[in-house]
């Protein structure tokens, strides 16, 4: 392990930089490929609405899957570091091959191309997700844990930061070159006169990623020589959650049968049910029609989730999600304290985790089904940049940069100052009500589309707004609580179930849009926002409750302070 020198306690290390600029370029190159996936596929591919939000959403799942292979990878045989710059290399083949879909001519080829480029980037960017963000948190040392809340609200700056620029520069080079209007604004015709010269089309707007993410990749090797690097677990010999469940388990026959049950309850929610629903989903995805076993498999996967959410609440409310002392006390034999600690705390964990699936299946849709609603409203001129549909996703990067200063370092010690204790689990909850208001709002504006209104598109600006805050609310905070709740050895893998429940959220939109699917464009339509605003609402309330019932490990540390 190479440890640089003890930095100041009220100082960052020096090669978090290294790792924000990586951040920074590595989400331009995702963001600008997504920002174009919904509208190359309707229009250069000719696929229907509901299919694009299926390719689009499923993309995203493998994306956020992979995390458990990376994190496992990690934790348990590379480390780290060599996990990030390796699959990395995965990364930039997968733009590379997307970049060369104009080469071939047939729809068909070009969809070969897509799911290719798309595996490839799912792998590479799901690999190297929980590790980077944990590796981040790895260089600071003990003496300063009270920066990690600021440390964190830095890195998720950065992420917008990237996606900022991706989502307005991407858009542009994919759209076809048209003739400038009398009206014209300066950077419309600086963007034209580039147009002229030959760089656009979608090979340069997928290849563009792929160069930023190479740049991405050289710039974390620069800081090779500084960084704190934490041996994985085959180094450690530590035992994972389920080795000491399991022997736990084997041991607890005298115990009361209470007990056992609870710890039956636990095996359900932390892997069974979730595994089961999520096999189930995995299934219809990749069914291109909807057979009647299909349909079934569908709501199979529907009643396991409901199932899921409701052992968590009962073991919430009967034993906080926690399985007693006197329960681990039976892998006391084998395992020691700091395994037996580290394990114990993976199932309360995961039961927050649970509840904020459904929270990613709206916040997805802002980069699916949000583009082609925006699709359908006018455009508009603003500071002399013409904005469409896919130039609107820019908005909620340019929010983020803005408003997670205002609350981090402005709205939460200012509610703290006022005896508002802004806790994690606390800001997480306040973000899932907010994101219930905000699709009320999409389906209501989406009611007057379908009622023959003409919107501009500017009117998106209040979705964005609220879903932005709520975003600053979940994400930023869950990451911080991902990683102060974890136990050392299982850092990485506790991110990867954090950015697992991403996945779920995607894989549960491909779901709804495959079981409600009828003439192919139900997934932009006002009963569906409203359904989707409506199975937020339900699982806010539940959040809610668990949070309430949870035990932090170290609540200062949680706090950020």
């Amino acid at each position: 392990m190479s440890t640089p020198t003890q930095p100041a306690a009220d100082r960052w290390p020096r090669q978090v930089k290294y790792i924000i600029g990586n951040e920074t370029a590595e989400r331009f190159s995702y963001y600008g490929m997504r920002s174009i996936l919904a509208l190359y596929i309707t229009t250069a591919l000719l696929q229907t609405k509901d299919r694009a939000t299926s390719i689009i959403h499923l993309f995203v799942f493998v994306n956020y899957f992979l995390p458990l292979f990376g994190g496992w990878l990690s934790d348990r045989i590379w480390g780290r570091y060599k996990t990030i710059l390796w699959i990395s290399l995965f990364y930039c083949v997968g733009h590379g091959v997307l970049a060369t879909s104009d080469l071939f001519t047939s729809v068909e080829a070009k969809l070969n191309c897509l799911y290719l480029g798309l595996g490839l980037i799912a792998f590479g960017s799901g690999g190297i997700k929980p590790c980077v963000s944990a590796f981040m948190g790895d260089q600071f040392a003990d003496n300063q844990q009270h920066l990690m809340r600021k440390a964190y609200a830095a890195f998720y700056f950065a992420i917008n930061f990237g996606s900022f620029f991706s989502f307005l520069v991407i858009p542009w080079i994919a759209a076809k070159q048209v003739d400038l209007g009398a009206d014209a604004g300066f950077f419309d015709r600086v963007f034209w006169q580039m147009k002229h010269a030959g760089f656009n089309g979608y090979s340069w707007a997928f290849g563009v990623p792929g160069i930023l993410m190479a740049l991405a990749t050289f710039i974390f090797w620069l800081g090779t020589k500084h960084y704190v690097r934490k041996p994985p677990a085959k180094e450690t010999h530590t035992a994972g959650f389920f080795k000491v469940f399991l022997e736990a388990f084997r041991n607890s026959t005298s115990l009361p049968a209470s007990v056992r049950g609870a710890a039956v309850i636990s095996m359900f929610t932390s892997a069974i049910l979730p595994v089961l629903a999520v096999l189930c989903m995995v299934f219809i995805s990749f069914q291109q029609t909807m057979t009647p076993l299909g349909k079934s498999i569908g709501w199979l996967a529907v009643v396991l989730l409901v199932a899921w959410f409701g052992l968590l609440l009962v073991a919430s409310i009967w034993f906080r999600s926690e399985l007693p002392t006197s329960f681990w006390a039976g892998a006391r034999k084998r395992y020691n304290d700091g395994e037996i600690s580290a394990a114990r705390s993976v199932a309360p964990i995961l039961a927050v985790f649970a509840f904020i699936v459904p929270f990613w299946s709206l916040w997805d849709q802002s980069l699916s089904t949000w583009v082609m609603q925006g699709d359908q409203m006018k455009p508009f001129v603003f500071l002399d940049i013409h904005v469409g549909a896919e130039q609107m996703q820019s908005l909620n990067a340019i929010l983020v940069l803005i408003l997670l200063p205002l609350m981090t370092w402005g709205l939460y010690p200012l509610l703290e100052k006022l005896g508002l204790r802004a806790t994690p689990l606390r800001r997480m909850s306040t973000g899932m009500v907010l994101m219930t208001f905000c699709f009320v709002g999409v389906a209501m504006f989406q009611k007057q589309l379908e009622a023959g209104n003409i919107l501009s598109l500017a009117v998106q600006f209040w979705p964005y707004f609220i879903l932005t805050t709520a975003e600053i609310l979940v994400s930023t905070t869950g990451l911080e609580f991902a990683y102060t709740q974890a136990a050392p050895s299982m850092k990485s893998s506790v991110m990867s179930f954090f950015l697992l429940t991403t996945a779920i959220g995607n894989l549960l939109i491909v779901t709804i849009t495959k079981l409600g699917s009828g003439h192919g464009d139900e997934s932009v339509s006002s009963g569906r926002f409203f359904f989707y605003a409506a199975m937020m609402a339900v699982v806010g309330l539940l959040f809610i409750i668990i949070a309430a019932r949870y035990r932090y490990r170290d609540e200062v540390l949680a706090e950020g302070k």
